[in-house]
């Protein structure tokens, strides 16, 4: 009989989000540091990677996504049931031996449309302000 090789268990699956309002939510709760992590993790579906590693890619300093992720917890807990965006391996479960975390393809999507609506939303109020400041220049009295 063949032997199937499963890969290493996830740590807490039932946490890992799968609506993707809920995934964009969360996305748009989140700082700046939260965003920057969740995009670049997106960017790279379905593959774990240890905590270094994604920090190396961002240009952060070690620790920082245990910083980012410590920072979130009140929030992840009391406005999403603990549930989050994301994947992870402990280190007992993780190929590395250390903590790993990625988004499964579904998880991508919803934050890669988060995104798509962020830059849209920040564009229509940059237009805004451009018409606004447009709107006082010609309204303001000729100098004598």
């Amino acid at each position: 009989m063949a032997r199937i090789e499963l890969g290493p268990a996830e740590h807490v699956p039932d946490n890992a989000m799968q609506d993707a309002d809920e995934i964009a939510r969360f996305h748009d709760r989140g700082s700046e540091l939260l965003r920057q992590l969740l995009d670049a993790l997106a960017a790279a579906p379905d593959r774990p990677r240890p905590f270094p590693e994604i920090e190396d890619a961002l240009g952060w300093p070690r620790r920082r996504i245990a910083s980012v992720l410590g920072g979130l917890a009140h929030m992840r807990v009391l406005e999403f049931g603990g549930r989050r965006p994301y994947r992870f391996h402990d280190e007992r479960q993780s190929r590395s031996g250390r903590w790993e975390l990625w988004m499964d393809a579904g998880q991508a999507r919803a934050i890669r449309a988060a995104q798509r609506a962020d830059r849209a939303q920040r564009a229509d109020r940059a237009g805004r302000a451009d018409r606004s400041e447009g709107a006082e220049r010609t309204d303001a009295p000729a100098a004598l």
